[in-house]
């Protein structure tokens, strides 16, 4: 039998400044997140980060916490899970974990050790490819594996960005949610990243974010480039979804700190939409693939209320792919074709 293993990035047990405390120092601790010296990570981490940050984040992540399946990124995940191990049932053994908090990523490949697998898919739930999520999950991956004495093969989907079956459930959860015409505009906001990160992804050096036009396509050069990837997926979704050029657009959203982070910023870029006309935006997130603080709280709440205070009047949310069944029948055609490769 086969395994899979589904990751996602994790969320605090708990919508309190102590969880959120614990959360954030594991997440933040990790040198592919925050990339600089240990020293300067630990003080910008004690001393700048943690002091502040919990409670303000703790207040964010309770107006979305459910009281019943409380927070949403896991909820919407274990239900993915479930629903992709229904799919595949008889031949796949399938167990999820999250990078940082709970579920763990090492009682999820215990519990495949234990299951008899010969082989695992390894499935990071981010569709572009970042030093911060894919490679940082990877690497965890690869050093628990050790840990437990290399108990089966590993097989790993680094990315899924242009995946017909991706691009079909992003088209069949926003398609809903998506109008054109005069004051109407779709916006793709991504997550963002450090310049820094994104670059060094780049084969050549000064190739990445020095060209203008350097994300326009993909080649071996820069076949890691987030942004790039960003904008490949977005073209592609604009395709299945009808628009032309003129009605969409793709942004990025979540930078924290001083250093440059890649552009346009999307709280800078929605006010811009409304000077130019729009009155009613339409956001889809598509890199990410379950709803959670990023879409649920940054754009459903806090960018709904800059757009209509800048003189904006409806904005519309698309819900990520989370557990639809066209997302489900495509992850289990991911997982397929990684096998056949091996």
């Amino acid at each position: 039998m086969k395994g899979l293993l589904l990751i996602n990035l994790g969320t605090p047990d708990e919508p309190t400044p102590k969880a959120v405390r614990r959360y954030l120092r594991e997440f933040l601790s990790d040198p592919n997140v925050i990339d600089i010296s240990a020293l300067g990570r630990f003080l910008l981490l004690n001393l700048v980060i943690l002091p502040f940050r919990p409670k303000k984040s703790a207040q964010a992540y309770q107006k979305i916490w459910d009281e019943t399946h409380g927070s949403p990124l896991l909820h919407n995940s274990l239900k993915l899970a479930e629903a992709v191990s229904k799919r595949l049932e008889g031949t796949w053994q399938v167990e999820f974990g999250m990078r940082y908090g709970n579920p763990s990523l090492q009682a999820a490949m215990e519990r495949l050790r234990d299951g008899g697998v010969d082989e695992v898919v390894i499935l990071p739930l981010y569709p572009q490819y970042a030093t911060s999520s894919t490679a940082s999950s990877i690497q965890a991956v690869q050093r628990l594996w050790k840990e437990l004495g290399e108990p089966y093969r590993l097989e790993f989907i680094e990315d899924f960005y242009r995946d017909p079956g991706f691009i079909r459930a992003l088209k069949a959860t926003s398609e809903a949610y998506v109008q054109t015409g005069e004051g109407h505009h779709v916006l793709f906001s991504c997550h963002g990243l450090p310049v820094r990160q994104v670059a060094a992804t780049a084969t050549e050096p000064g190739l990445c974010c020095e060209a203008d036009d350097c994300c326009n396509t993909i080649q071996d050069i820069n076949k890691r480039c987030y942004r790039a990837q960003c904008l490949a997926t977005s073209r592609l979704l604009a395709t299945a979804l009808g628009l032309e050029e003129s009605d969409w657009s793709m942004s990025f959203q979540s930078r924290l700190g001083r250093t440059p982070w890649i552009q346009p910023f999307t709280g800078e870029h929605i006010p811009q939409l409304v000077e130019d006309g729009v009155r009613h935006l339409h956001v889809i997130c598509h890199s990410f693939t379950a709803d959670c603080l990023e879409t649920l709280e940054e754009i459903g709440i806090r960018a709904q209320e800059d757009f209509q205070a800048a003189g904006g009047e409806t904005l519309t949310l698309a819900p990520c792919v989370n557990d639809h069944p066209t997302w489900v029948e495509g992850i289990a055609d991911l997982a397929a074709a990684q096998a056949l490769k091996s």
